[in-house]
């Protein structure tokens, strides 16, 4: 993976407001980012020009004494993102921008819940609102520096969107991405019902649960057979995050090798830039040296050792399926053939199974149930493959979609008992 600390400021900029743009989180006109060098200058995008096609040389370099070098404008909102490092001087890096889902809480004038998963609340912070003032003024600017100096790491602003600050870009886009990813997560669940937040008590086992202490042992040897499944995870991976089931923090592939090894993402690593040499080989209990393996490796451990039939695991976050994670709302599979075909009966267990008791939950797969939902926190996903695990996520995704939508229309008719006996007897699924 990449080291971006070494990237300098202006590819910073082009890279992750491609990022924002690409993934619809701004508009060609919307949006501004920033970073504070180690000289005190800021690095900004410029004032009206096409985000989807910004290039290095077209960033703004404002110097300390307040000298403008580049052959554009700097952003309209310059003076709030000048107050914000005025007042936070361990903010390095601002992100601005209006997404729909985080517009919609603006104008609303609400912030959005961080409870609903641990993720959200351990990375977004504190999270406040500011007044509404014109663009680009001095007022608006203001309004926001003051938030932040109260400890805001997150604002939103009424009528507008919101402003994200951390120690270096990357860190603010992951936050941004939460923050986005949960007001999503919010809306969709709230078409179900009320959703349930996490307590105190359950964000503090989360807290505390830590990584995993593992021996390690150096491989000697990559077998054609690891290089293929190394390649193949990658693959799904970066798919995986260009569909959105998996943000930059969150999202975990593993794949058994026929040595009864597997194959499992690392903890921490973005997933857009997963390398092939990011990948942790755990092998009998041990793993590859100098590594760190995803926090949930004793549960695919776990469902391995149980299952022989299951050669890959996916634990992923994806909004729609996680409205029902988050909600006591029951998911139902049989809306088509081809729902309850690949996802069968889908089970909800409670909060930190996954990390507390891995070996009951792994006892909780089988054939007919090949899918489990963790409340408030992800979706568990097995297959015979990591193509077939892949495309149960999938499905379970658009399934859940489809339920949300279907919801607008009218009451949902499930395929009748009949009908599933006669899916099971046609495809062999008794």
């Amino acid at each position: 993976m990449q080291n971006f600390n070494l990237m300098h400021p202006a590819d910073q900029l082009v890279t992750i407001m491609e990022r924002i743009y690409r993934y619809g989180m701004t508009t060609t006109s919307g949006g501004n980012l920033s970073i504070l060098d180690d000289n005190g200058d800021i690095w900004i995008t410029p004032s009206g020009i096409d985000k989807g096609s910004l290039t290095r040389k077209d960033m703004i370099r404002v110097k300390a004494n307040g000298e403008i070098i580049g052959i554009h404008t700097p952003s309209v909102e310059l003076p709030f993102h000048e107050m914000i490092y005025q007042r936070r001087p361990d903010i390095r890096a601002i992100i601005h921008a209006h997404p729909p889902a985080l517009i919609a809480f603006s104008i609303v004038r609400k912030i959005p819940s961080t409870r609903l998963t641990p993720s959200a609340y351990f990375t977004c912070g504190k999270i406040g609102m500011a007044e509404y003032a014109i663009p680009g003024s001095k007022e608006l600017g203001k309004n926001i520096a003051d938030k932040f100096q109260e400890g805001c790491d997150i604002v939103i602003l009424e009528n507008h969107g919101a402003v994200v600050g951390s120690s270096d870009l990357f860190q603010a886009f992951m936050a941004f991405e939460t923050l986005d990813f949960t007001a999503r997560l919010e809306i969709e669940a709230r078409q179900l019902s009320e959703p349930v937040e996490l307590s105190d008590r359950q964000l503090d086992m989360s807290k505390h649960k830590l990584n995993v202490v593992m021996d390690e042992f150096i491989p000697q040897t990559f077998s054609s057979e690891e290089k293929e499944a190394r390649r193949n995870m990658c693959s799904f991976i970066s798919r995986a995050y260009e569909q959105s089931l998996f943000t930059s923090t969150q999202g975990t592939f593993s794949q058994r090798l026929k040595d009864n090894s597997f194959l499992i993402t690392p903890y921490g690593i973005d997933r857009k830039y997963m390398d092939i040499s990011d990948i942790v080989r755990i092998q009998n209990g041990w793993k590859e040296s100098g590594k760190h393996p995803s926090r949930s490796v004793k549960l695919h451990q776990a469902i391995y050792d149980r299952h022989p039939d299951i050669n890959s695991v996916i634990i992923a976050h994806p909004p729609n399926i996680m409205a029902f994670a988050v909600t006591e709302a029951q998911f139902e599979t049989k809306i088509i053939p081809e729902s309850y075909i690949q996802l069968r009966n889908i089970k909800k267990v409670p909060f930190g199974s996954t990390f507390m008791q891995p070996e009951m939950t792994a006892e909780s797969f089988s054939a007919s149930t090949p899918i489990l939902i963790v409340e408030n926190d992800c979706i568990i996903v097995t297959g015979n493959s990591l193509l077939n695990a892949y495309d149960r996520l999938e499905v379970a995704e658009y399934s859940a979609k489809a339920i949300l939508s279907a919801r607008t229309l009218g009451s949902l008719v499930a395929i009748s008992e009949k009908e599933i006996d006669d899916i099971e007897t046609a495809f062999k699924l008794k």
